[in-house]
């Protein structure tokens, strides 16, 4: 593609919109921001409809082809997320699963009404590094998947799992009635160290501020917590998921 130099470039403009979710949500794109989240995007898949990219350093991303856009250091701060502009940007087409792709899936991690982007991101990787089949993202205030915080933050494990956004209750008893459903509670009556579950198995998270809705409480059929020294009251969510994932899951 041809070098483009100038923030007022119409193309500039419209990749600057997609720091906004309104318009990742029009246009079913959103931003790809640094050299190895492109890289791993480019290498799991994801259709790459443009990149920008720092004009010395053209050479290291041949693999873009013509979908590559010399620009300069003003571009790439005007168009990133980030505090220090990346030497790459690049749009991407969002992936997107419904509940029917879940079909096999026997061991998933289920986040009600997540908030913080940077959690999610951590949550992702965390689903992938202990082999979880899929992440439901559940409620209507759920954090954007792609917005670049949480983008950046999952470091490239966002591509590596499916991840379903479900809203209605009915549509989440209609697919997995048929699963072990764990409710994370602090006051459980099991204690995680001697918990047993069996598969196809489905592990609910509620978000920091609200935990677990009263509905997904009733929809379990078992719930644990973590031991843990009366000193602490509670763990960060994405830390929570690490213990429980890492003992359910592996």
């Amino acid at each position: 593609m041809q070098e483009i130099n100038s923030v007022n470039n119409e193309l500039v403009k419209e990749t600057v919109k997609l720091q906004l979710k309104k318009y990742r949500s029009e246009k079913n794109r959103f931003l790809i921001e640094g050299s190895k989240c492109v890289k791993e995007a480019y290498d799991a898949g994801i259709e790459i409809n443009y990149a920008f990219v720092l004009k010395s350093k053209s050479d290291k991303y041949g693999y873009l082809k013509e979908n590559l856009i010399p620009t300069n250091e003003a571009v790439l701060k005007k168009i990133s997320t980030t505090e220090s502009a990346p030497e790459i940007v690049a749009v991407g087409v969002k992936k997107t699963y419904t509940a029917d792709d879940l079909k096999q899936a026997e061991k998933i991690v289920l986040l009600e009404n997540i908030k913080d982007m940077g959690n999610l991101g951590t949550i992702l990787r965390t689903s992938v590094a202990f082999n979880a089949d899929a992440v439901i993202l559940y409620g209507k205030e759920c954090a954007d998947l792609y917005n670049p915080k949480c983008v950046r933050s999952a470091t490239g494990n966002l591509w590596k799992i499916p991840v379903v956004y479900i809203e209605n209750f009915a549509l989440l008893q209609k697919h997995f009635s048929g699963y072990d459903r764990v409710a994370t509670l602090v006051n459980a009556d099991k204690f995680l160290k001697n918990f047993t579950c069996k598969k196809p198995l489905i592990v609910m998270f509620g978000s920091e501020a609200d935990g677990l809705s009263q509905e997904l409480i009733n929809f379990a059929t078992q719930k644990v917590k973590i031991e843990m020294s009366d000193k602490v009251e509670s763990l960060n969510l994405s830390v929570s998921c690490s213990i429980i994932l890492y003992k359910l899951f592996l």
